[in-house]
């Protein structure tokens, strides 16, 4: 009896399908290695800088020293990517950025030391946006350029002129009503520095209107609501390729 089930376990046919479970195993590892290949490769430096800022306990926030090696703003433009980050420009930097041609005076480092303090660099889902506070660039209740700050603008000209980006300029105003007769409202005062700084690219430093939008905001978007000064401002904004 024992002989014939002996013979019987013998004689059944082979199990076929037990090379589909190591087939599968390593159907997966290369699945699992070309997804890794895939997102190493789509990891762009600018990325890779913000991986390694988390490891130094920068989280959220991008800093851009002197380290990175930022000389004037065209470079600045050119080098700088989409980033999930706040970008944040150390202003020691903001001399380099604007006017790196010029050379120092009294009266150029006190438009550097008012550019300290009332100008923000930082990128937001429109691009990257430079801003410009208070009245650095209008006095208060008016749309006519101060003309200390052409350097300033000039700088930004050459970086228009130099990058692919398209230029959007929003003009902002407090909640304080418009107490002259030019302008009828915030609104309209708003647009109109939005158009000074326009015309003034148009005109002085010819550089194609096809890539400029313009606009204005009035007291409808306050970055303070406490502080009229930040509310205060206008917006040159490279937008995003």
């Amino acid at each position: 009896m024992a002989t014939r089930e002996h013979n019987r376990a013998d004689t059944q046919d082979p199990n076929t399908s037990l090379w589909m479970v190591t087939f599968s195993d390593l159907v997966m590892l290369l699945l699992t290695f070309f997804v890794l290949l895939l997102s190493m490769s789509s990891l762009d430096q600018k990325r890779l800088q913000e991986l390694f800022l988390n490891f130094k306990e920068t989280a959220g926030i991008l800093e851009l020293s002197g380290t990175r090696g930022i000389t004037d703003l065209r470079n600045f433009i050119n080098r700088y990517k989409e980033s999930e980050s706040v970008l944040v420009v150390d202003q020691n930097r903001l001399k380099d950025l604007f006017i790196p041609s010029m050379e120092s005076d009294s009266q150029m480092n006190e438009i550097i030391e008012d550019l300290a303090k009332t100008v923000d660099i930082i990128d937001d889902e429109r691009g990257i946006v430079i801003s410009f506070h208070e009245n650095i660039l209008f006095d208060p209740g008016s749309a006519t350029i101060n003309k200390k700050v052409i350097p300033v603008l000039d700088s930004i000209a050459t970086a228009i002129n130099s990058c692919p980006h398209d230029i959007l300029i929003m003009g902002h105003t407090d909640d304080v009503p418009v107490r002259n007769d030019r302008y009828e409202s915030n609104w309209e005062l708003s647009l109109s520095r939005g158009l000074s700084v326009l015309g003034y690219f148009l005109k002085e430093k010819d550089v194609l209107p096809l890539r400029f939008s313009v606009g204005g905001y009035g007291p409808t978007r306050p970055l303070d609501p406490n502080d009229n000064q930040k509310n205060r401002r206008v917006e040159i904004i490279f937008k995003h390729l």
